[in-house]
């Protein structure tokens, strides 16, 4: 099985932190070289070095605010003229406020759609000339399992999150031809600042302790706990690799069974 990611280049959004730090770690691992993007320098900075050049990989970073779209596709676009080959696209932003969506404000709505379906759409128009040349592409889109099944108390999220799936779907269809893939991965509930801060609010809400909440969410899980994001990262790596040029339009739970979809 051919894992190998070397002299490939990848683009990891949201790659200070959770999840896509843990990818960027895991396609660094396999050999690529890789471009992290997020709002805090210092972090990108440091990451950047901690990451593997077994394979002499040359990473780098771009700082950018994903609550300005049209800011991140003007440094996106100069970065990647400045580039021969782009592989791999990991499009990966934290999820928008919780809340009831009868509750929710028409501008929370634009603002979810511009950090998720926005960014993404002209993050995938500035790479997939490159690889399109490079007949070789893999787009990852890190997304939720409420894309199976809508999660309670999560409206904006849930309604955002079906967009960039069709989004996906839709491009998978179109790309594929050209050894272009375009694939969804579905975290369940994950150690990260998200899940803890769900948690925290839902303790509030009820009025019990958040290890109460944990415990109860964590009984609705058929494995009884939450995932590492390590374990989210390495779905995402696999898709990335030429083991998986035949899986393209999927969305992959990464969940440990929760969702209740088939």
């Amino acid at each position: 099985m051919n894992l190998d990611l070397k002299d490939k280049r990848a683009i990891v959004c949201g790659s200070t932190q959770g999840i896509g730090k843990a990818i960027a770690t895991e396609l660094a691992a396999l050999g690529a070289s890789v471009t992290l993007i997020a709002r805090n320098e210092d972090k990108l900075k440091e990451i950047a070095d901690a990451l593997d050049q077994a394979s002499g990989q040359q990473h780098d970073y771009i700082v950018a605010d994903f609550s300005n779209p049209d800011e991140v596709y003007l440094q996106i676009k100069a970065y990647v003229q400045e580039q021969d080959e782009i592989h791999i696209l990991v499009n990966n932003t934290g999820g928008p406020p919780g809340g009831p969506i009868t509750e929710a404000k028409p501008e929370e709505f634009l603002n979810a759609f511009n950090m998720h379906l926005i960014n993404n759409h002209q993050l995938v128009q500035a790479v997939v000339p490159l690889m399109k040349k490079a007949s070789y592409g893999r787009i990852i889109n890190i997304i939720s399992t409420s894309v199976k099944e809508p999660i309670p108390g999560l409206g904006v999220s849930n309604t955002t999150r079906g967009a960039v799936a069709s989004w996906a779907k839709t491009m998978a269809n179109e790309l594929g031809q050209f050894g272009i893939t375009v694939n969804n991965v579905l975290p369940g509930s994950t150690k990260t600042g998200r899940i803890w801060s769900l948690v925290e609010s839902r303790a509030e809400k009820s009025g019990r302790s958040k290890q109460e909440v944990q415990e109860e969410m964590e009984a609705a899980i058929p494995a009884r706990r939450f995932a590492e994001p390590e374990e989210v990262a390495a779905a995402a790596a696999f898709l990335a690799t030429p083991a998986a040029a035949y899986i393209n339009g999927v969305s992959l739970a990464v969940d440990g069974g929760r969702t209740g979809s088939i």
